[in-house]
């Protein structure tokens, strides 16, 4: 079954979510009530998921330890500011290959597997100190992944290594509910290649799907592999306005403040 809109109500939600230049908690939080009002209904088969920034907040994990990477090289403190907008770039999905080519526009001509192994003892930690990983936060209930699965295919699509996937996930209940897990050592091409689509959707639909996600890569994916994308961008986050308007561009259907915020678009079965 592939997902319909009402053309009218879906132009009016992009209208909002699009939308450039700071906005006030009232309006927002009145933009938001409207909308959800006026959702289109979505009746998608298979939900495929991103992580990182979807189902799990990585500010101080990844994000930090790209942060202290950097720092670490150069020697120059880097902000947030910057990792966002490193991050609103194609192929920076990867914080590995972002911190390569971040540095290496600073004039310290950086590898992928340098930066990933200064990258790695702030995330994981060493010589006995703990890394940033402890601090990793689901930001779904066991009760709504229940709610999700006992209606439509659980699928995961990250750009995680198999160990970092592992670490934080599967040793959270929810884990079983997922029929399909594609992590970055389950494909030849990283995101933004749509492999790692193709792999969950086999032979079937790619319109039968939904996948939401945080980053351009993700939508690039979404794209190429012809599956509808939402993208979860925070009201609050960095550059807000600019980042959604990015998504809009590349054809996102809505762009959600958290990945619960779905529920109102999703029929109830």
């Amino acid at each position: 079954m592939g997902l319909t809109l009402d053309a009218k109500c879906l132009s009016s939600q992009t209208k909002f979510i699009g939308s450039r230049g700071s906005v006030s908690a009232k309006k927002i939080a009145a933009a938001k009530r409207k909308s959800v009002r006026r959702a289109p209904q979505l009746d998608p088969e298979i939900l495929i998921f991103d992580v990182d920034g979807v189902l799990i907040d990585v500010r101080e994990t990844f994000w930090l330890s790209a942060l202290q990477t950097v720092r670490e090289i150069t020697g120059k403190r880097a902000t947030w500011a910057e990792l966002y907008k490193w991050k609103s770039q194609p192929e920076n999905n990867d914080d590995w290959r972002m911190v390569s080519n971040w540095v290496s526009s600073m004039g310290h001509q950086v590898s992928y597997e340098q930066a990933r192994d200064a990258f790695q003892k702030y995330y994981w930690g060493e010589n006995g100190k703990p890394g940033n990983v402890l601090k990793e936060k689901l930001l779904v209930s066991q009760k709504q992944f229940s709610k999700w699965a006992r209606r439509r295919e659980l699928n995961l699509f990250t750009g995680r290594t198999r160990k970092e996937f592992s670490y934080t996930f599967e040793r959270m209940p929810a884990a079983s509910l997922f029929r399909n897990v594609i992590t970055m050592d389950d494909v030849k091409n990283k995101k933004p290649s749509p492999e790692g689509l193709f792999k969950i959707l086999g032979d079937r639909d790619p319109n039968s799907a939904l996948y939401l996600g945080d980053n351009v890569d993700d939508a690039l994916a979404a794209r190429a592999a012809g599956v509808p994308f939402m993208a979860i961008v925070p009201p609050r986050s960095f550059d807000f306005g600019n980042r959604a308007g990015q998504f809009r561009e590349l054809g996102a259907l809505a762009i959600l403040n958290k990945v619960i915020d779905l529920n109102s678009w999703l029929t109830q079965r």
